[in-house]
C-alpha cells in the first residue's frame, strides 16, 4: 500500500510539472505569434508604401516621357515647317530661273555653266542623305510644286482652258526630261571615255617605270618595293640596273674561257704547214681549168707525203 501511495505521488507531482512546462509553452507561442503578427502587419505596411512610390515613379517617368515626346514633336514640326520654306524658296527661285532661260536663250550657254558649277555641292549633301529624308523631302516638294485645283465656280470654257493648260505643262515636263535623259547619256559616255584614257596612261607610267602594266590601273595599290629585306627605304633604281645585277657570274667566266680555247685553236689552225695535194694522173684534183702549172720544185715538195700513205694502205690491204 505504501509503494502504492508513493508512485501516486510521483506520478501527482510529474503532472503537475507536465503542466507548469505546458503552460510556458504556451505563453512563449503566443509571444512569437505576436511578434510574427508584428512582423508581417509591417511588411504589409512596407508594400504599401513602395507600391505607392511604384507608382509615383511611373507617374513620373511618363510625364517625363511625354514632355520628351511633345518637345521632340514641336521640334520636328519646326523642322518641317523651315524645310518647307526652304523648299518654297528653291521653287520659287527655280521657277524665276526657268522664266529667266525661257526669256534669254542667247545666254543659255553661260547660266548652265555656272548652274552645274553650284549644283557639285546640292548633289553631295543629297547623297548623304537618308531614304526617309528624301521620301519626306519629295513629299513636301510635291505639296508646294502640285498645287490644288480650284474648279469650283468655273464654266466649261474655263476647265477646257484649264485642261490644255496642264496638257502643255505635261508636255513641257516630258520634253525636259527627255533631254535629262539623253544628257545623262553622253555624260556616262564621256565618263567611260575619260575612265578609258586614264587606265592608258596608268599604263604606260607603270611600263616606264618597269612595273606591270596593270599595276596603278588594278584594284590594289602597286606593291613598294624595298632596296633590300635588310634597308628600309625604297628601291629607287630603274629595271635595266636590276636586271644587270643578275647578270654575270658562272656564265660570263664560261664564255670567257671558251673564247679563249676557240683562239688558240684558231692559231695552231692557222699555223698549220700548206700541202697541195698530189697529182692524180697527171693532174692536181681540185685544179680549175685556167690555173697555172704548179712548178716541179713544189710537186715533188708535195708529192712525197702520198707515196708513204699508199704504202700504209697497201699493208692494210695485205
Amino acid at each position: 500500500m505504501a509503494d502504492a501511495a508513493e508512485d501516486a505521488k510521483q506520478k501527482e507531482a510529474l503532472n503537475g510539472q507536465l503542466k507548469e512546462y505546458i503552460a510556458e509553452w504556451r505563453k512563449t507561442r503566443e509571444k512569437e505569434e505576436e511578434e510574427l503578427k508584428k512582423l508581417k502587419e509591417k511588411q504589409a505596411k512596407r508594400k504599401e508604401i513602395r507600391a505607392e512610390q511604384e507608382k509615383k515613379l511611373n507617374q513620373a517617368k511618363k510625364e517625363e516621357e511625354e514632355k520628351l515626346r511633345k518637345e521632340e514633336n514641336e521640334k520636328k514640326a519646326k523642322e518641317a515647317e523651315e524645310k518647307k520654306k526652304r523648299l518654297e524658296e528653291a521653287e520659287a527661285k527655280r521657277q524665276e530661273m526657268l522664266e529667266a532661260q525661257k526669256a534669254t536663250k542667247e545666254g543659255g550657254a553661260g547660266a548652265k555653266k555656272s548652274a552645274g558649277g553650284a549644283g557639285a555641292g546640292d548633289a553631295r549633301r543629297e547623297m548623304t542623305k537618308t531614304k526617309e529624308q528624301l521620301e519626306e523631302e519629295k513629299k513636301l516638294a510635291l505639296s508646294i510644286r502640285i498645287k490644288p485645283l480650284e474648279l469650283d465656280g468655273l464654266d466649261s470654257d474655263e476647265i477646257k482652258a484649264k485642261a490644255g493648260e496642264l496638257f502643255n505643262i505635261i508636255v513641257q515636263l516630258e520634253t525636259d526630261k527627255y533631254d535629262y535623259e539623253q544628257r545623262r547619256v553622253t555624260q556616262d559616255y564621256e565618263l567611260n571615255e575619260l575612265k578609258e584614257r586614264q587606265k592608258a596612261q596608268l599604263r604606260q607610267k607603270a611600263l616606264k617605270k618597269g612595273l606591270d602594266p596593270e599595276a596603278f590601273s588594278g584594284k590594289y595599290p602597286p606593291t613598294i618595293r624595298m632596296y633590300s629585306k635588310y634597308e628600309r627605304r625604297t628601291d629607287t633604281r630603274t629595271y635595266d640596273d636590276r636586271k644587270k645585277l643578275y647578270e654575270g657570274g658562272w656564265e660570263v667566266i664560261r664564255a670567257e674561257s671558251l673564247d679563249a680555247i676557240w683562239k688558240e685553236k684558231y692559231e695552231e689552225w692557222s699555223k698549220r704547214p700548206s700541202k697541195r695535194l698530189p697529182k692524180w694522173f697527171g693532174e692536181r684534183p681540185g685544179k680549175k681549168a685556167g690555173d697555172p702549172e704548179t712548178p716541179e720544185g713544189e710537186e715533188d715538195a708535195g708529192g712525197d707525203a702520198p707515196p708513204v700513205e699508199e704504202e700504209e694502205e697497201e699493208e692494210e690491204e695485205e
